[in-house]
């Protein structure tokens, strides 16, 4: 990607909106979190630009999250005692991240299906998009979504005018603001000026920022007891593992909005690099964060630039830029979340939502759902495991396409021996061809659709020539094809046994009862070991 100036450009605005709304969430996760609104202005720094430098997300912006406070204030209150042993866990969280990073799993996120994703990020543009109450100039209400809902009536009567007012006036200079104005200033910083001078100087009762920590942070860790090394291990990897999820499913959200693709195992070493900087300084975990990567995003950022600057920006407020910030209105910020969320709601695929199959409604809607009313990684966990289970049912009809079980009629398939004139039509002999795929899929029905019709004939021959792949599942539903036709007195040959599908039945020794004079390379050694099987 050739760096121009109008991508500088859009670096910075996006860079310096990102900043401007984590400014507040990250003071707020500090304080929910136990260890301080300071640790999670700490946290924004070392997370957003380490991950920044070293992840593989190009702009993706990092910082203190809902998930990874959560988890946070559960490890203060439950798994350590003092501030170090925290901070410690923090640092072991980093570096296990790491070595995931390492490890190359972090690759197996980009085969989550698209419902899944349209879902749950229509889920968090949702969840952003009722940020309603800081616009009527009255503090976040606890218990998320749920929770502003249930405020929602009680809140509209306790209304702020001002804070309403400069709320609707941010939002609407946001959305009418001309897009082809956008390469020479982004509509959400004018939204953002012009807001924050109307509560400076004309509406100047609604709620601000108020009070930002200054001062650069000390080097806080301390080396552990060796005995609450083995007791940190367990909350350490849930952190990592939350805060991998997490990351990995936002650089899902980055790639859909730049068209662009994510290094998923690059990822997860720049985020664990970044926490483990944030535990040795006292700051809070982060992960990438919706908010400010669609913040970032839409305000025009697309390299690792945008999100370093957001990083200094908040570090210049540490070092005494805060008072610029102060004044800021909270209805300003909220009023920005909104059109934020609005864009991150997957409108085009929700608006052809008659036309999906109901086994993929059924995912995008649970998986939409479960992100707004519970949490993310309960949602695409639900989600994954949905959509696989759709997946499965649609690959059950085609792989059972591609097994076919056929009489051979003796008459024809013996040309040199006589056939008795009572029976004509005898078929002594049946064939079953497995051709293409098999998996858990097909399993079930597999021997259901076959296993009836070995027990009509003397010898079947298993065909595996036209097979390209046998999972395990499969495999074993084969032996009890094989067992079937053994109590049914039914001999077995197998025919055309090769390559990755002959690997998969040694390695679980599934032939073992089948001689190896019935194991046959073509159709006519086929032919002349049925005929010993059955003449003798």
């Amino acid at each position: 990607m050739q760096y121009d100036l109008p991508t500088l450009r859009g670096d910075l605005f996006g860079g310096v909106t990102a900043a401007v709304v984590a400014l507040p969430v990250a003071l707020g996760f500090g304080i929910a979190s136990g260890m301080g609104a300071a640790a999670g202005l700490y946290g924004a720094i070392a997370v957003g630009f380490f991950a920044s430098v070293f992840g593989g997300t190009r702009s993706q912006v990092s910082g203190p999250t809902a998930p990874m406070t959560v988890a946070m204030a559960v490890i203060v209150t439950t798994h350590a005692g003092t501030l170090p042993e925290a901070l410690t866990i923090v640092v072991l969280g980093g570096l296990l991240q790491v070595l995931l990073g390492i490890s190359r799993i972090g690759r197996y996120v980009a085969y989550t299906p698209h419902v899944v994703v349209s879902g749950f990020m229509s889920g968090i543009g949702i969840i952003i998009m009722m940020q309603l109450l800081p616009l009527l100039g009255l503090p976040v209400a606890p218990g998320g979504a749920v929770g502003a809902v249930k405020a929602l009536p009680e809140a509209v009567a306790g209304t702020n005018p001002s804070a309403l007012g400069i709320g609707a006036a941010t939002l609407g200079i946001w959305a009418l603001w001309p897009r082809r104005f956008d390469r020479l200033v982004p509509g959400a910083l004018v939204a953002l000026l012009v807001g924050t001078l109307l509560g400076v100087a004309w509406l100047n009762d609604a709620p601000t920022i108020g009070h930002v920590p200054t001062g650069l942070p000390a080097f806080q860790w301390t080396a552990p007891a060796p005995e609450f090394l083995a007791r940190a291990l367990e909350p350490a990897l849930i952190l990592a593992l939350l805060g991998s999820v997490d990351s990995l499913l936002i650089s899902l959200v980055a790639d859909s909005l730049t068209g662009t693709r994510h290094r998923p195992n690059r990822e997860l070493v720049g985020q664990g690099v970044g926490n483990v900087v944030a535990g040795l300084f006292g700051g809070l975990p982060g992960a990438g964060s919706p908010v400010l990567t669609v913040t970032n995003i839409r305000s025009g950022g697309r390299t690792r630039m945008s999100s370093v600057v957001y990083a200094l920006l908040l570090l210049g407020v540490l070092l005494g830029l805060s008072r610029f910030a102060e004044p800021i209105p909270q209805a300003v910020l909220a009023a920005m979340l909104i059109r934020i969320g609005w864009g991150i709601v997957d409108w085009r695929l929700l608006g052809r939502i008659h036309r999906i199959q109901r086994e993929h409604l059924i995912v995008l809607l649970a998986t939409l759902g479960l992100t707004v009313f519970v949490d993310l990684i309960t949602a695409v966990a639900v989600g994954l495991i949905a959509a696989g289970m759709a997946h499965a049912r649609q690959l059950e009809g085609l792989e059972l396409d591609s097994a076919v079980s056929v009489p051979l009629l003796d008459q024809t398939f013996f040309p040199d021996r006589e056939v008795p004139e009572t029976d004509p039509y005898s078929a002594r002999v049946g064939l079953v061809a497995l051709r293409g795929r098999f998996t858990v899929a097909s399993s079930r029905k597999l021997m259901e659709v076959i296993g009836a019709d070995i027990k009509e004939h003397d010898v079947v021959i298993f065909d595996f020539s036209g097979a390209t792949y046998l999972d395990y599942s499969a495999a074993m539903v084969l032996e009890g094809l094989l067992d079937e036709a053994a109590r049914a007195r039914t001999e077995s040959v197998v025919m055309g046994l090769d390559g990755p599908v002959a690997d998969t039945l040694a390695r679980l020794d599934v032939l073992r009862r089948v001689p190896a004079d019935r194991m046959v390379d073509d159709l006519d050694q086929a032919r002349d070991a049925a005929a010993r099987l059955l003449y003798g």
